[in-house]
């Protein structure tokens, strides 16, 4: 991308080409079509926890990867980020009263682009683990397991993650995607994995879709959502309704930056009391994925 930044500020809040930390107007607003007029309500109590420095620049800047449909991805004009994260983003921004940006960047490097101040956080279905807790906090707002997605017709024949010992795999550097697939790639003795890192989810889908990889692993919601979308649904399937490794998404956030933690935690469980959070979920249909309560740190 040359450098270039993608900063898409959603419902209504500019969108904007960031470079070396500067930024423009690029044509206008974004629109995902939702309307929170009236059902939303800034809650005073929660915006005074936001840090001064995040009230006086105006926004929380917040990293994401859209290559996650249909949690977060690009809409048709490849430049807006639709889903339902930007969808709950702008909820948050308007509880605490303020924007919420969400910044086009690397996945892999996010959690230490945030804690050198780049980002305020990262909201990019990041799954919340032992091993990133060492680095940030997380308020969690979603569940989901991880599935095994094949090409259409299954023509490896797999079925478990055993069965892809000895076949080329792919997966987002940095993800919990990778790490699975190393861990499991211990018990595959002298038939390992061929794993390939690649730098988006969208290029580890195109390695299955040509045949470079026979497998790869997606948190459900998106591997369902590739499975029933016109558009996917003749590329790829599953490889069984297996789930692995349940877990909890949550907005990663500095462990410095308790006050925007907190104004987080906050925004999300006054959403989760008032039905917008579910209204959301329904939206995108991801019932599954619910949650009843935000909590922070709940990996296990």
């Amino acid at each position: 991308m040359n450098g270039f930044r993608r900063v898409l500020a959603l419902s209504g809040v500019l969108a904007v080409l960031a470079a070396g930390g500067c930024g423009k107007p690029a044509g206008g607003t974004a629109d995902t079509g939702l309307d929170l007029t009236g059902a939303v309500t800034v809650d005073e109590g929660l915006r005074a926890q936001l840090p001064q420095s995040v009230r006086d620049r105006g926004a929380i800047r917040l990293l994401t990867d859209a290559s996650y449909a249909p949690m977060e991805f690009f809409g048709v004009d490849g430049r807006t980020v639709i889903g339902f994260s930007p969808d709950l983003a702008t909820a948050l921004g308007r509880v605490l009263g303020i924007r919420v940006e969400l910044v086009v960047g690397n996945f892999a490097t996010s959690l230490e682009e945030m804690n050198k101040g780049t980002y305020d956080g990262v909201f990019s279905s990041m799954t919340d683990s032992a091993e990133r807790e060492k680095k940030a906090d997380f308020v969690d707002y979603f569940s989901a397991g991880v599935s095994i997605l094949v090409q259409s017709g299954n023509p490896a024949h797999i079925s478990k993650l055993t069965d892809l010992c000895g076949q080329p795999v792919a997966a987002e550097a940095g993800t919990y995607q990778e790490d699975m697939f190393l861990r499991a790639q211990k018990t595959c003795g002298d038939r390992p994995m061929a794993i390939e890192s690649t730098k988006t989810n969208a290029d580890a889908l195109l390695r299955l879709r040509t045949g470079r990889a026979v497998g790869v692993l997606q948190d459900f919601p998106m591997a369902s959502y590739l499975v029933k979308n016109s558009k996917t649904s003749m590329y790829f399937q599953f490889a069984s309704t297996e789930q692995y490794e349940p877990g909890l998404f949550g907005i990663a956030v500095s462990k410095k930056n308790t006050g925007l933690r907190d104004a987080l935690c906050g925004a999300l469980n006054r959403l989760i009391k008032t039905g917008t959070y579910g209204e959301l979920i329904k939206r995108w249909d991801l019932g599954d994925g619910a949650v009843t309560e935000a909590t922070i740190n709940a990996w296990d």
